[in-house]
């Protein structure tokens, strides 16, 4: 038991140590000011160089997207607009863009209505990212640690039924958020969602190209890949449409 404690609590400390991750500022700036004098094309380029050193994080992806915006190429914007998202879910300059940029799309796909109460739940895991998730997990353990030592040492009965029933509910906080980080570190490790990015893409029954001809889409929208079969991937939209595309006609989020 303390051994799975510990690995928690070094797991959670790693988490959070991820998340002030610093992005080279000279390389940073210099992109920052291809953009600003409105040079996309060198923008884009500095900006991906930085995200290939290993310095990720959602600022760097939304500049990137910004800058594809400006050059008309929706796919990719839309694509590092998501990017962006998962790392800091509830950035509202990027969900704004992002629906800018998804209005430039061909394909309306309506999601299809789920019970309120995953949608409750699902809102607010979105709250914090996988690492404000890790951080709310060790201020939980942390202060379930003084509850418990109240409820040991202290000798009057209401504060040891105060500081019994308090840790239980902060215990309970304690796993949820670490469930909450593990799936939104899930999100963002196993690509479950990709964008469209050629130009159109006959989606197909069966993975192989003899299979029947379902539906078209058109670069930019976003899919749930749901497997993948040699060069093929099982895409779901989200009115729960399934069918069949190759690899290289979309990009994993």
């Amino acid at each position: 038991m303390k051994r799975n404690i510990l690995v928690f609590v070094l797991f959670s400390l790693i988490s959070v140590a991820s998340a002030f991750a610093v992005v080279d500022v000279s390389q940073l700036t210099k992109a920052n000011a291809a953009y600003g004098a409105e040079k996309y094309e060198d923008a884009v380029s500095q900006y991906e160089d930085i995200l290939k050193s290993g310095s990720e994080s959602s600022a760097v992806y939304y500049n990137l997207g910004n800058s594809y915006y400006k050059l008309g190429k929706i796919a990719p914007a839309i694509l590092n607009y998501e990017r962006a998202l998962l790392l800091n879910p509830n950035d509202e300059d990027v969900q704004y863009n992002l629906d800018m940029a998804k209005a430039k799309t061909v394909d309306k796909i309506e999601g299809v209505d789920r019970f309120f109460l995953l949608r409750f739940v699902e809102n607010v895991e979105s709250l914090f990212s996988s690492n404000g998730w890790a951080i709310v997990s060790i201020v939980c353990f942390i202060l379930m640690l003084v509850l418990a030592g109240l409820f040991v040492f202290s000798r009057m009965v209401t504060l040891k039924k105060v500081s019994f029933f308090a840790g239980l509910f902060v215990l309970l906080l304690c796993v949820v958020s670490m469930y909450f980080s593990g799936n939104e570190k899930d999100r963002i490790t196993l690509h479950e969602y990709a964008v469209i990015f050629a130009p159109s893409v006959t989606v197909k029954s069966s993975p192989d190209e003899s299979g029947n001809d379902i539906f078209l889409l058109h670069e930019g929208t976003k899919v749930k890949v749901k497997g993948d079969f040699g060069k093929w991937i099982e895409i779901q939209l989200e009115d729960g449409t399934t069918g069949w595309v190759q690899k290289t006609s979309a990009e994993r989020i």
